[in-house]
């Protein structure tokens, strides 16, 4: 699939020095994307510039805490200077805390609250501060989870089910309130991915990524590629209708 309107827009990617995001950034920069990657990772800078010599497109680097406004300003100014305003905003920063909820603790609590919903908002609020500036339209791809409307078993992970739901309405909420001004929103909800933060546990833990594989029709989990044409489709103008929708990809996990 190739949408020529995304050959030469400007794309941020938060979470973006390896995993899902950095996975997504190359779907972007196969389309032609110039891509800024912002992660809390000093990776970021060595990941940004595989990427540019891979693609041959202009990219950016931050080291970027996303749970810091601040941090994110400085991000996206520096991203604006190096390559354009971005008009396609990934927001694939996430982490996860699995333990039973009456033993978790305070900072735990907090700390997946604030990277996952919080950072979430604060880039996003950031991306459509400069696109309203320059007047441009754009389109925001939140990286949710089916874990937002369905309950994984068997790990326990309140904190991450919670903010992934949160982060889903967020999506809602943003696409209604900026849609006027030509922003649209979406979340994207994967389920079982053979992302970095997944497989550092189904290495160690063969018998429950079988019970994962087992429970998704599919017969499968997903690859980062699994993703990679619903975001280039939603971050282009071929889906310049579709906003506020939360687009599950899971192998049909949550339809059983």
């Amino acid at each position: 699939m190739e949408f020529s309107d995304l050959h030469g827009r400007v794309a941020a990617i938060t979470g973006g020095a390896r995993g899902l995001g950095y996975s997504i950034a190359e779907a972007l920069a196969a389309q032609g994307c110039a891509v800024a990657l912002l992660d809390v990772l000093p990776d970021v800078v060595e990941s940004a510039h595989r990427l540019a010599e891979q693609f041959n497109v202009p990219t950016y680097s931050a080291i970027t805490d996303v749970t810091e406004p601040d941090s994110l300003a400085q991000a996206f100014t520096g991203a604006e200077k190096a390559l354009g305003t971005p008009q396609a905003l990934v927001t694939a920063a996430g982490i996860t805390i699995w333990n039973d909820s009456v033993n978790v603790s305070v900072a735990e609590w907090r700390k997946v609250l604030a990277v996952n919903l919080d950072g979430t908002f604060f880039a996003a609020q950031a991306f459509a501060k400069a696109l309203l500036a320059a007047k441009l339209p754009g389109s925001a791809i939140f990286i949710s989870s089916m874990s937002g409307s369905i309950v994984n078993v068997p790990q326990h992970q309140a904190s991450y089910n919670s903010s992934k739901a949160a982060v889903t309405q967020l999506a809602k909420s943003l696409a209604v309130e900026w849609a006027p001004s030509g922003i649209r929103v979406n979340a994207v909800a994967p389920g079982y991915f053979l992302s970095d933060m997944t497989r550092q546990f189904t290495e160690k833990n063969a018998e429950l990524a079988a019970d994962w594989v087992a429970r998704t029709p599919a017969g499968r989990m997903g690859q980062p590629q699994d993703l990679h044409g619903i975001v280039a489709f939603l971050a282009s103008d071929a889906s310049s209708y579709i906003t506020a929708q939360n687009i599950v990809i899971d192998g049909g996990y949550t339809a059983i």
